[in-house]
C-alpha cells in the first residue's frame, strides 16, 4: 500500500482525496496487462433476459446474457466472479496484482483478465476487448465517463444519488447480479453478509452505546470516513454510533479532511486507525494520534494492510474476511 499511495500526487488530493487517497487506489495511468481472457467464463444465467437495471442515467436494458463483461467499478470485478462470471477486463483498485482479485476471494479466473486502469479507464483497451456489458457500478458517476463507456457497450453505472464511489455494497451486488442474470445468487451473497453482521451485533449489544471513528492518515493529511463508505458503514452496521463531530463536517461525501489542529474531533469511544502510505509505526508515532483519549486509554485499533484492504473493498467475500479480522480487535478495544 505504501508504494501505491506515494504515486498519487498532492494535486489529486482534492475531491478525489476520498477515492484516490482514502481508497488506496493504484496509479490511474496503469497499463499493466495480463493478456485478457478470450471469453467471459460463466455458468448459464439463472434469470431470463432481457433484464433491466435502474441507474442514475435511467433504466438500462441488458438484452441478452452477457458473454464478455468488463468490470471497472470499485469491487465490481470481484462481485462478478462471486456470481460465477469471469470478466475479460477489470480495474484492480487495490493493486492486488495478478488477476486483480483479493487474496481471500472465494472465486478464481480460468484466464487472467486485461487490466484497464482505475481513475481513468483505458477506453481503447476496453473497446478492443469487444465487451457486451460494462460494469461501472461503484464509481465517480460522471456523465462524461458514462457517455464514453456506453458508446462501447451497454453500461451499468451508479444508482441515483451515489456519485463519487458512494454506491452501497448491497445495492452494488443487487445491480450487478441483476445485470448478469444471477439475481438469486446476489440475494444469497447479501443475506450471508447481513446475517453475519447481525450475528456479531447481537453478540455485542454494548457496542450500541459507543461512538466510533474510522480515522485515516496519509503522507499528506488526516481524514475520517463517514456514512457512504464501506469502512464507516460496516462499523455502524455492527452497532456503533457515528461520531457527531465528524458527521457534522461531511458534505455529500464519504471522507472528511482534517487538519492537524482538529484531529481531536475524531476522538470517540473507539478510534479505528487506517495508515495509508505509512507504516503502523509511523502512524502511531504521530503526536496527533497519541493525544487522542481513546488511544491513551487503550480503546483504539490500527489496521494492518490485510484488514484495511478487506474493509475497503466492500465485496461480500472481503466483508466476511474483514469481520473475521476486525471483531476480535473491537472486542479488545471495548473491553
Amino acid at each position: 500500500m505504501t508504494s501505491r499511495i506515494t504515486r498519487i500526487t498532492a494535486a489529486a488530493l482534492s475531491l478525489a482525496t476520498a477515492v484516490a487517497l482514502a481508497a488506496c487506489s493504484s496509479d490511474s495511468g496503469s497499463d499493466d496487462s495480463s493478456g485478457g481472457a478470450d471469453d467471459t467464463a460463466a455458468s448459464t444465467a439463472t434469470d431470463s433476459f432481457p433484464v433491466t437495471v435502474a441507474t442514475k442515467f435511467g433504466d438500462v436494458e441488458v438484452k441478452d446474457q452477457p458473454e464478455r463483461v468488463v468490470a471497472l467499478g470499485w469491487g465490481d470485478a470481484e462481485i462478478a466472479t462471486e456470481l460465477g462470471v469471469q470478466p475479460v477486463g477489470v480495474s484492480d483498485w487495490l493493486d492486488f496484482g495478478g488477476d486483480g482479485l483479493s487474496p481471500w476471494a472465494t472465486a478464481t479466473y480460468d484466464e487472467a483478465p486485461e487490466q484497464l486502469g482505475t481513475m481513468e479507464p483505458d477506453y481503447e483497451k476496453i473497446a478492443a476487448l469487444e465487451p457486451d456489458l460494462i460494469l461501472n457500478v461503484r464509481a465517480d458517476g460522471s456523465q462524461e465517463t458514462y457517455d464514453r463507456l456506453s458508446k462501447i457497450a451497454t453500461t451499468v453505472s451508479v444508482p441515483d444519488g451515489a456519485d463519487n464511489w458512494m454506491t452501497p455494497w448491497d445495492s452494488q451486488v443487487s445491480m450487478i447480479s441483476t445485470a448478469l442474470g444471477e439475481k438469486a445468487k446476489g440475494e444469497e451473497l447479501v443475506t450471508q453478509v447481513k446475517d453475519r453482521i447481525t450475528e456479531v451485533k447481537d453478540a455485542h449489544p454494548q457496542w450500541a452505546d459507543k461512538t466510533a471513528t474510522v480515522l485515516a492518515k496519509t503522507t499528506v493529511e488526516w481524514g475520517a470516513y463517514v456514512a457512504g463508505d464501506a469502512r464507516a458503514d460496516l462499523v455502524e452496521d455492527l452497532g456503533f454510533q457515528p461520531n457527531p463531530e465528524i458527521t457534522d463536517l461531511a458534505k455529500d461525501t464519504f471522507y472528511v479532511s482534517l487538519s492537524e489542529e482538529n484531529v481531536d474531533k475524531a476522538d470517540s469511544d473507539v478510534v479505528i486507525g487506517f495508515p495509508i502510505g505509512l507504516s503502523a509505526e509511523e502512524f502511531t508515532a504521530d503526536a496527533s494520534w497519541k493525544q487522542l483519549t481513546a488511544v491513551k486509554e487503550g480503546h483504539s485499533i490500527v489496521t494492518d494492510e490485510e484488514l484495511a484492504n478487506a474493509i475497503s473493498l466492500g465485496t461480500p467475500a472481503s466483508m466476511l474476511h474483514a469481520l473475521d479480522l476486525l471483531v476480535p480487535l473491537l472486542e479488545k478495544a471495548t473491553a
